[in-house]
């Protein structure tokens, strides 16, 4: 479903608002359903930056309208492109409210039009490693400090403060006869850029479903490529500068080499599954809000007194803006309540965290699931901020800022605790992992 906005909306992903210009890649709404003769299951990906909990809601419960499917059996999730529509209000960003009202809808519409287009199907699991163009862009400094993002190449760089995840993963539907149906791709990595001012671009994610489509032909196959445990990650080499790119040429090239990847691992698939059972799990977890202290509070109201336009320029960059969270950290209510789900497909389980999440705690998962593979989505079912581990808290930087990061230092631990719980369920109800 195409969800493209309307050319001169405003574009979320920046500081202040951008307006959109011209469209490079079509921005969609694409679902799968599953139904294995017991139940049916949607999973569908939007070419946004985020959607809300509340927004997300809206979407399920028009497609449950629809379609009959339960919101607990629906997975949904934002690819994070930063050339999209804004439809969450950041930093200085307000929402396009009229393209939100709109969209919801049309998400939900998307899971009907996947439901109308069941047929016989097999499926399959694999993956392969690209790991070239995933970097931590949290690194160790010279004086110690861990900085997001520094200077390129830099002699003050010492090493990454994190891991990355190369990983590739791939579940494919076909026909019988060996036509592909959908394709669902899950890539560690967070957007890529290069795109002109102004324009709305799907990112390497819209580039990635066009190569795919391109090799399995088909009017009606569906690709796309989700957003894994990317919190921490980003496409920027850090110890050698790249030579200069042209617009879109990077995410050409990311794309390129992930659709390569994944093709490739498609050619290794031996055997196909028609009888693979679903199942889905959801869990409403409780995590505390991050407050302010004392002195927190007292720096943000002293930002926030500067009236004085010269004085103003004086402040650090997002001085205001975060003056502002922490005001409304201490307003906002003790606790908050996520939904994280888990998702058996035969021997492929997929889990759905709604933060942006570190690449670590994807790798955890992975390693400790009971399931021979498992992906891994963030900004899933809603969006809460960062999600970093207990010891990336203590090394500081942007992503564990208050404000940024909004529950507690543990929440990582919880969700992954929580997460495995319900794979062991999963896995206990799935004849074929069990006896894997």
């Amino acid at each position: 479903m195409d969800i493209t906005p309307k050319l001169g909306s405003v574009l979320a992903g920046s500081l202040g608002p951008r307006y959109a210009e011209d469209v490079s890649y079509p921005l969609y709404a694409s679902a799968v359903v599953f139904d294995d003769g017991e139940r049916q299951v949607a999973y569908v990906q939007n070419d946004l930056i985020v959607l809300t909990r509340e927004q997300f809601a809206v979407a399920k419960a028009r497609a449950q309208e629809l379609t009959g499917i339960p919101p607990e059996q629906m997975m949904m999730s934002c690819t994070h492109t930063h050339y999209g529509p804004a439809t969450y209000t950041m930093f200085e960003v307000a929402a396009e409210e009229d393209y939100v009202e709109w969209v919801l809808p049309r998400i939900g519409d998307a899971v009907k039009l996947a439901q109308n287009r069941l047929q016989p199907a097999v499926i399959a699991h694999t993956s392969g490693s690209c790991p070239e163009e995933t970097h931590n862009r949290r690194w160790w400094m010279r004086d110690g400090s861990v900085q997001m993002n520094p200077a390129v190449a830099s002699e003050e760089l010492v090493r990454p403060a994190g891991p990355t995840d190369p990983e590739v993963a791939l579940l494919i539907a076909e026909t019988p006869e060996g036509q592909p149906i959908a394709a669902i791709a899950n890539y560690s990595l967070h957007y890529v850029g290069g795109v002109p001012e102004g324009m709305i671009s799907a990112d390497y994610f819209g580039e990635f479903a066009r190569l795919m489509h391109s090799r399995a032909g088909g009017e009606d196959f569906v690709a796309m490529m989700s957003n894994g445990t990317s919190g921490d990650i980003n496409n920027i080499s850090f110890l050698v500068a790249r030579p200069p790119r042209k617009p879109f040429e990077q995410i050409q090239i990311v794309a390129q080499k992930a659709a390569e990847t994944a093709w490739r691992a498609h050619a290794t698939i031996e055997a196909h599954r028609q009888d693979a059972r679903l199942g889905m799990i959801q869990r409403e977890v409780t995590l505390k809000r991050r407050r302010p202290t004392d002195e927190q509070m007292a720096a943000a109201k002293a930002v926030l007194a500067v009236k004085d336009e010269a004085e103003r320029d004086k402040l650090p960059r997002l001085a205001e803006a975060y003056a502002h969270r922490i005001l409304s950290a201490a307003e906002a209510s003790e606790t908050v309540t996520v939904p994280v789900q888990a998702l058996g497909i035969g021997e492929l389980a997929v889990c759905a965290i709604p933060f942006e999440t570190f690449a670590e705690i994807g790798l955890d998962l992975k390693r400790r699931s009971p399931f021979p593979r498992t992906m891994v989505i963030s900004i899933a079912n809603g969006t809460n901020g960062y999600l970093p581990t207990p010891e990336q808290h203590e090394l500081g930087g942007y992503e564990t800022w208050l404000g940024t990061n909004r529950v507690q230092e543990d929440a990582s631990v919880i969700l992954t605790d929580n997460l495995l719980e319900m794979l062991a369920e999963l896995q206990k109800s799935s004849p074929e992992s069990a006896a894997h």
